[in-house]
């Protein structure tokens, strides 16, 4: 056996380590599709403003990043990216959505879309939290 420790990413081996994992959750679950969603805004000249990226497995989606550039700020954008993933994850069949932030991030944003803190790693990074948040949908 070789062990080795690597400080760049490698896609294809963080697949087959995913592929691994589902395998495994595959003989107690049955197979279960993990499949990518996103919803993006662009200017009309084809520039990226805003996303919402995660993916839809167990009947949850997972939210991976959500992010809107500072100049579409406050204007509804990023709530409106939010609701057409969560329309689509619920076409898909999932009941809730799960997803992350830190303290100096989009707590109260998450919050007012109707997620709620369901744990939190203080110090992480140090001087701010983490929080770990979930959402049920109606």
């Amino acid at each position: 056996m070789q062990v080795e420790v690597l400080d760049q990413h490698d896609e294809a081996l963080v697949q087959a380590l995913v592929d691994g994992v589902r395998q495994f959750n595959a003989k107690i679950l049955g197979y279960v599709d993990s499949t990518p969603l996103t919803v993006v805004a662009k200017s009309d000249d084809g520039k990226l403003i805003a996303g919402v990226s995660g993916r839809t497995v167990y009947q949850h989606f997972l939210i991976e990043v959500v992010w809107v550039d500072e100049s579409a700020r406050t204007q509804g954008l990023g709530r409106k990216l939010m609701e057409r993933a969560e329309q689509q994850a619920k076409a898909r069949g999932c009941v809730a959505a799960q997803v992350d932030t830190l303290s100096f991030q989009a707590l109260d944003f998450y919050r007012k879309l109707g997620f709620v803190v369901i744990g939190e790693i203080a110090g992480f990074p140090l001087g701010h939290n983490r929080y770990f948040m979930w959402k049920q949908f109606e």
